[in-house]
């Protein structure tokens, strides 16, 4: 079941980082992404900027505030939003965050949800209603999370759950892997080798911070990557294969040449990890 959306080491496309960005990222980054809610109908200079950018470098959208784990009805005029501007931009493909995001309004943060057969069927018939609409296949993303509600599943059996009842794929969140990890004292090797690989479209890799008055690391994306998900990214290729990957960061911005060394550094990941493959089963020779 493999699909290949994009390919190679991307960026998350911040407005800080536009107009860098259009002058240097061919060459730099393989793709793009960006939040589609945060550029739908944005028309003026910075909307001429984006389609510029689009027509030079693939991309792929992230969604923020579908609520596909919340309980209100899916909010069908933005998803028609969200298949026109993928349309109008050629957008590689979409994913969005296996969180709730809203309750009686948006809650501008992705919220956990009870892990448990319940939650499986109804979040799997959202995925599916999201799909028939968008006309494409919807990825969904492991989320970083510092509580948990009551559940008879354990979140690796969850999120497989869903990717089977729903037929969608995965962005599997090292980094959300690593912090939940730490959080909920798990291993989270065990968790990566458990994902399926077949349905693992790309991957997220970002930093994150400690908090020592609450004990918890926190999905920041606001720091560069550290060395412990570094390690657990070379794991997850070395389990799954080389796999598109994208680098996060919403603010602290460095000096853009700073991210993409980080970019780079994806690749060089990827490059040991395809070598690797070829010296164990003899591709190529």
């Amino acid at each position: 079941m493999h699909k290949t959306f994009i390919r190679g080491a991307g960026l998350g496309l911040r407005r800080d980082l536009l107009a860098g960005l259009i002058d240097s990222a061919a060459g730099q980054v393989d793709f793009l992404e960006v939040a589609p809610e945060n550029w739908i109908g944005i028309g003026g200079r910075l909307g001429r900027q984006f389609r510029e950018l689009t027509e030079r470098v693939p991309f792929m959208c992230h969604g923020l505030s579908l609520n596909l784990g919340g309980y209100a009805p899916l909010d069908l005029d933005l998803l028609h939003a969200i298949r026109g501007f993928l349309d109008e931009h050629s957008i590689r493909g979409y994913s969005e965050h296996l969180s709730a995001s809203a309750d009686h309004g948006q809650l501008y943060d992705l919220m956990p949800m009870p892990f448990c057969e319940e939650s499986v069927q109804r979040v799997a018939a959202r995925i599916r209603l999201v799909q028939d609409i968008l006309e494409r296949p919807l990825i969904i993303e492991n989320v970083s999370a510092y509580t948990r509600l009551p559940g008879e599943l354990d979140e690796v059996t969850f999120i497989r759950a869903v990717l089977e009842e729903a037929d969608c794929y995965l962005l599997l969140d090292v980094n959300n892997v690593f912090v939940n990890a730490s959080n909920f004292a798990f291993d989270p090797y065990a968790y990566i080798a458990a994902m399926p690989s077949r349905r693992i479209a790309y991957l997220h890799l970002a930093g994150h911070q400690e908090d020592e008055t609450l004990d918890l690391k926190i999905d920041t994306h606001g720091t560069a990557v550290c060395d412990s998900v570094w390690q657990l990214l070379a794991h997850t290729y070395a389990y799954h294969g080389e796999r598109p990957t994208l680098l996060e960061r919403d603010f602290n911005f460095p000096p853009l040449p700073e991210l993409y060394a980080e970019v780079e550094c994806i690749r060089r990941f990827q490059a040991l990890a395809n070598e690797s493959n070829v010296l164990h089963h003899g591709y190529g020779t």
